[in-house]
């Protein structure tokens, strides 16, 4: 019973059933479903999401387990993207998830991405951040793009046209610059409430209700349990979305 399902969701008072039939008409687009990618399918498939596609091609590893909620120990061995496909739809099989066994690159993205109503990074590398970025420019998408490492994360949300992009603010950095989580750790539960802002950020631009976090970039320090805000303006020399930007993607 969907009223019984969702009845929560139809109080709100910006939501309603004109909203939950809309996110019941919405299709996202996951890229990863690791530390950020886990919580945010479980939200997403819990609000009502009507399609979820998801982009993964690792397997499940031991180690995942600390903080990729959607997997768990049995499935330890198995195609990530599967088993948060099962997981999905016994929790909500309302929700259709679609799995695509392979990294997005410069051969999927744009396709993958015109197909959906909105884009979520949840990917570890500053590269498919920018890939991200720029498909979802060139096809005129909304994204989300969050990260994490160690203690912090960071979240932002981009709309073309609404702003700047991911561009704007990071260019790709030299190999060996930015360490990784297999490198220095990350504290799981960072991982939950970034994908989870990530998550909000979605419902509320599927929606057009509230200010997403378009222009400013939302940075967490877990030790201090601290919030800062930082915002920033669209770049005109920008290649993905500057004044001279071309069609083509700059990767």
């Amino acid at each position: 019973n969907q009223m019984e399902r969702y009845g929560r969701n139809l109080r709100l008072r910006n939501i309603s059933e004109e909203g939950q039939e809309r996110l019941l008409n919405s299709s996202a687009l996951l890229v990863g479903v690791g530390g950020l990618g886990s919580p945010i399918s479980l939200y997403l498939a819990a609000a009502g999401i009507g399609r979820i596609t998801i982009v993964e091609s690792d397997k499940v590893e031991l180690s995942n387990l600390q903080r990729q909620v959607v997997l768990d120990t049995p499935s330890v061995g198995m195609r990530k993207a599967e088993v948060a496909k099962k997981r999905l739809k016994k929790l909500n099989p309302d929700t259709e998830v679609r799995t695509v066994d392979s990294r997005f690159d410069d051969d999927n993205a744009r396709k993958l991405v015109a197909e959906s109503d909105i884009v979520l990074d949840a990917s570890d590398n500053f590269r498919t951040k920018l890939l991200v970025n720029d498909a979802s420019i060139a096809e005129r998408k909304p994204c989300s793009i969050g990260s994490v490492l160690e203690y912090h994360g960071q979240v932002s949300s981009f709309v073309p046209g609404k702003g700047p992009c991911y561009r704007c603010l990071f260019r790709q950095p030299k190999d060996g610059m930015v360490p990784t989580t297999t490198e220095v750790g990350v504290l799981g539960s960072v991982s939950g409430i970034i994908g989870l802002i990530q998550a909000t950020e979605a419902v509320k631009i599927l929606l057009d209700i509230g200010r997403p976090l378009i222009g400013r970039l939302l940075l967490l320090d877990g030790l201090e349990m601290e919030f800062q805000e930082i915002k920033f303006q669209r770049n005109p020399g920008c290649p993905s979305c500057g004044e001279d930007a071309g069609i083509e993607m700059p990767i």
